[in-house]
């Protein structure tokens, strides 16, 4: 059952779609003062751009092989073999983490669009990084189409965009 303090977690979640998306937001997600975690980095690519703009860049992947060829390619990040969902490793690695970026293709439709959002909440409230990026097709398409329910008007009021949806 659901309680007040299980969704106080101030984390920002920032759902892209493709590559492209997710690499666009460093930029404007990812300053000189941030500790980075890159879930799913596969190859490095994604974790090599991140350390242009990062203090600190940890990329990590499930694989063994992924990482070993990363660290092959990129011999001056750093690369762990982690599984995503094993938070207490996450911990472990005692990184003041700011930035989570998640590259996680196994959850990226829709059949994988709860256990992507249980691990996302997971973080925000465990390892709490100011923000989440998620490449997730269908978590930005179910963002897009989501909108709080406020039965009375608050300060913090939702406008509707372009498309007409509410958010």
């Amino acid at each position: 059952m659901a309680n007040e303090t299980q969704f106080r977690a101030t984390t920002r979640i920032i759902a892209t779609r493709g590559v492209k998306e997710y690499r666009e937001t460093i930029p404007a997600v990812v300053g000189p003062d941030d500790h980075v975690l890159e879930v799913g980095c596969e190859w490095g690519t994604t974790t090599a751009v991140l350390a242009q703009y990062a203090a600190h860049v940890i990329g990590t992947d499930i694989s063994p092989k992924c990482v070993g060829r990363a660290r092959a390619m990129r011999p001056g990040l750093d690369f762990r073999v982690l599984d995503a969902f094993d938070i207490r490793s996450v911990l472990d690695l005692g990184l003041p983490i700011t930035k989570v970026y998640m590259d996680l293709s196994g959850l990226s439709g829709y059949r994988g669009l709860l256990d992507l959002i249980a691990l996302i909440q997971s973080y925000a409230g465990i390892v709490r990084p100011d923000t989440v990026v998620a490449k997730s097709g269908a978590l930005k398409h179910f963002a897009r189409c989501c909108s709080p329910w406020q039965a009375t008007t608050t300060a913090c009021q939702h406008t509707a965009d372009h498309t007409g949806h509410r958010g």
